[in-house]
C-alpha cells in the first residue's frame, strides 16, 4: 500500500520564501506575493495561480459589424467613399470648393463702415 504523505507545513522565512517563490512563478509582484495563503508549497501555488488568473483583465470584445454613422456603409471601395464625401461636402474631383459667383449688381458699392447718423443742419 503508498501513503500519501502531508506536506509539512513552513513556517517564518521559509514560509516568507515559499509565498516570494510561488508568487513570482504566477506573475505576482512581491507585494502580492506576500498576500498568499497557505502553509505548504503546494497551497501557496494554487493560490498565486488563482490570484494572478483574477487579476488579469479579460480582453475587451472585438466589435465587428454593429451600428454605424451615416457616411460609412458596409460595401464599396475607398474610390466611391471619397466620391461619397466629395459630393456631401460640396467638392470637385480634385478636392477644391467651387469658386464663389461675384455679385451682379457693382453700380453701387457702399461702405460697409461709414457712419449714418443725423446732422444739426437746419434746412429751409
Amino acid at each position: 500500500m503508498t501513503e500519501q504523505q502531508t506536506p509539512t507545513p513552513l513556517e517564518g522565512d521559509a514560509l516568507e520564501l515559499a509565498k516570494l517563490k510561488a508568487g513570482l512563478t504566477a506573475g505576482l509582484t512581491p507585494a502580492q506575493s506576500a498576500r498568499l495563503i497557505g502553509t505548504d508549497e503546494a497551497a501557496l501555488v494554487a493560490d498565486a495561480t488563482t490570484l494572478a488568473a483574477e487579476m488579469t483583465p479579460a480582453l475587451p470584445a472585438h466589435r465587428s459589424g454593429g451600428a454605424r454613422g451615416i457616411d460609412v456603409s458596409g460595401s464599396g471601395t475607398l474610390a466611391a467613399g471619397a466620391s461619397r464625401y466629395r459630393q456631401r461636402a460640396g467638392l470637385d474631383e480634385d478636392g477644391n470648393r467651387p469658386p464663389v459667383p461675384q455679385r451682379v449688381n457693382t453700380s453701387r458699392v457702399t461702405n460697409p463702415f461709414q457712419e449714418n447718423g443725423y446732422t444739426t443742419e437746419h434746412r429751409r
